[in-house]
């Protein structure tokens, strides 16, 4: 992991004192609401459906033991609104329609951008726990606001066996070179950048605004192919690429470039029109010759102040390498050789093998009943960070599917880690499964919302519980976002739900055939919609006739690869979407309200 300096430290703690400071004039009234909106939001304070939610930094969802130690403390000591507020917000939820599990406080919610959420936290605490983020070296910095965003990258960065350049150090010193730029803190939109140095997609790179990926040219050199313009929510758009082959020394300079012509150019009169996507999708060649004549701008005539001098690289690389592996005792080794059906389930589905034979990369599942996915209570926070100091040599990784990755687990250890992992609840062998879901708050926490996501999320999860049910359907993305906004990333999902409102009632729009990019196609692209909205409680119905429609039309693969069948992005893309569609609408109850 990155080690931060004392010149990292001063500044988060500079920055924790300043909030501090402005919380008091605003309590005083020296603020004003709407003065103080901006600023609160600039330190990843929003305030939500029924009170203030933090968004708190993970860069490129490297998180230490420590850090989710005090992610712990913060969920026990801080996430919890007085008794009326909360009996207030449960009262609210039981009036409405559908079953949806109940409201809960003290908890971080993991989220797809590879950050942490708390969703009950006080505002007049809000200075205490940035002062306690602080100690660890933690913030909210730019997790709000039309600035460079959280950078993601690939959970198995680093260890990944198909991978050609770690992207670690690229994207901290993109971290470093994009936080608090004074350029660009006022863009016409959010702005995210996502990076992978490997052979699949796992970071879903073509859907950001700006999709680095690491490659070697044949003299073995390091660069970038760079897409640009990607983007889901209203207009859903795949990036556009724009560089073949990027020399790594320039990857700021070009950024640097791509968005200050986005900032120049970019919709400032419509909220909707704003993003880079819909500039690159109307301007197409211009933007691009654009860019290239500003990059040779600030190269040639202003000498290229953005070059990462290989100095520089190599001091930020050094924290990248392997931790060294702790002393083994006899007593932590375990016979990874049992014949337990349910530890070989386990090492089929949530472990995956690593650049070190010795070392595998495991995933924990915070999938199940009664929780939200991504939901971690104050409890399980600590309990996973103990699981990583004593597994995972004091490192894990947030990943985009909500999910935790210990990415340095030795071999022999393995046995041991489950079973602590699943009696505390995290072995959930269904890494990739149907009910692996990613899912966002909704309307049960967010004020955007149009609907509610979770209680979907759980009727078809309760629904898809059996296990040896589960392998047999094999790799499906479920995707579920509460609104157009897309924060459950539903355009991507093999199967995505998208929150919509009518007439004030909660209605549920499916899509089928999304890719982040990751799948066998290994390209990214939206989901088609299979009709009119549906209820909530006709979603579990639809999505059960569609994978019913599947597991009639599969057929084994071309080649037969090891006997096995097609998967459902194979059989969707082979015989199309219309049977699908039919048997999707076939789960209808009643006559479709919104179209």
């Amino acid at each position: 992991m990155y080690q931060y300096t004392e010149f990292d430290r001063k500044f988060v703690k500079l920055r924790a004192a300043q909030h501090r400071d402005q919380l008091e004039r605003w309590q005083k009234g020296q603020l004003a609401d709407e003065e103080f909106r901006p600023l609160r939001l600039q330190n990843g304070w929003y305030v939500q459906r029924y009170a203030p939610m933090l968004r708190v930094a993970v860069p490129y969802g490297e998180i230490s033991s420590k850090q989710l130690s005090v992610l712990a403390t913060i969920a026990k000591e801080y996430d919890q609104p007085d008794n009326e507020l909360f009996s207030k917000a449960q009262a609210q939820q039981d009036l409405l329609p559908g079953k949806s599990p109940r409201l809960i406080k003290g908890y971080g919610h993991f989220t797809t951008r590879q950050n942490v959420q708390f969703n009950w936290i006080p505002l007049n605490k809000s200075a205490d726990v940035m002062d306690l983020l602080a100690t660890v070296d933690m913030h909210g910095i730019q997790t709000s606001g039309n600035c460079i965003r959280n950078i993601t990258t690939d959970e198995l960065a680093g260890v990944a066996v198909d991978e050609v350049v770690d992207p670690r150090p690229y994207a901290e010193i993109l971290r470093q070179w994009s936080t608090l730029h004074p350029e660009f803190a006022f863009l016409p939109r959010k702005f995210k950048i996502a990076i992978t140095g490997a052979k699949e997609d796992r970071a879903a790179i073509g859907w950001h605004d700006v999709g680095l990926l690491l490659v070697k040219n044949s003299q073995g050199e390091v660069g970038f192919k760079v897409w640009v313009g990607g983007g889901m929510g209203r207009t859903p758009v795949i990036g556009t690429l724009v560089r073949e082959f990027l020399p790594w020394q320039h990857i700021m300079n070009y950024l640097e470039a791509v968005v200050r012509v986005y900032n120049r150019w970019g919709r400032r009169d419509n909220l909707y029109k704003a993003r880079i996507k819909i500039l690159v999708k109307a301007e197409g060649q211009r933007y691009i010759h654009e860019v290239e004549a500003e990059f040779n701008d600030i190269v040639h005539t202003d000498g290229g102040p953005h070059t990462i001098a290989q100095s520089e690289f190599d001091r930020v690389a050094a924290c990248f390498v392997e931790p060294k592996a702790p002393a083994s005792s006899a007593a932590s080794l375990a016979n990874s050789s049992t014949q337990d059906p349910a530890f070989h389930r386990w090492l089929n589905q949530n472990v995956v093998p690593h650049k070190n034979p010795a070392l595998r990369a495991v995933t924990l599942s915070f999938k199940r009943l009664g929780l939200a996915p991504g939901d971690a209570t104050a409890e399980q926070l600590k309990a996973s960070a103990q699981l990583v100091a004593k597994y995972s040599r004091s490192e894990a990784r947030v990943t985009h599917s909500q999910n935790l990755v210990l990415p340095w687990v030795q071999e022999t250890h393995l046995h041991n880690l489950w079973q602590e992992a699943k009696a505390l609840g995290f072995a959930n062998p269904n890494i990739g499964l149907l009910n692996d879901m990613i899912a966002c708050p909704g309307g049960d926490y967010c004020a955007l919302a149009n609907a509610r996501a979770i209680p979907v999320a759980a009727a078809i999860s309760e629904r898809y519980q059996d296990l040896d049910e589960l392998d047999d359907l094999g790799p499906i993305d479920l995707h579920i976002s509460g609104c157009i906004n897309s924060c459950g990333h539903h355009h991507s999902g093999h199967i995505g739900i998208l929150g919509v409102d009518k007439d004030g009632k909660e209605w549920y729009q499916v899509t089928l055939g999304g890719s982040d990019g990751s799948d066998l196609s290994g390209t990214a692209g939206a989901g088609k919609v299979v009709g009119p909205s549906f209820s909530a409680a006709e979603v579990p119905d639809v999505i059960e006739a569609v994978i019913n429609k599947y597991l009639e039309l599969r057929a084994p693969t071309s080649n037969n690869q090891n006997g096995r069948t097609e998967y459902f992005i194979e059989t969707l893309r082979r015989v199309g979407h219309d049977s699908f569609k039919a048997s999707a609408n076939s789960a209808r109850q009643s006559e479709p309200a919104i179209a």
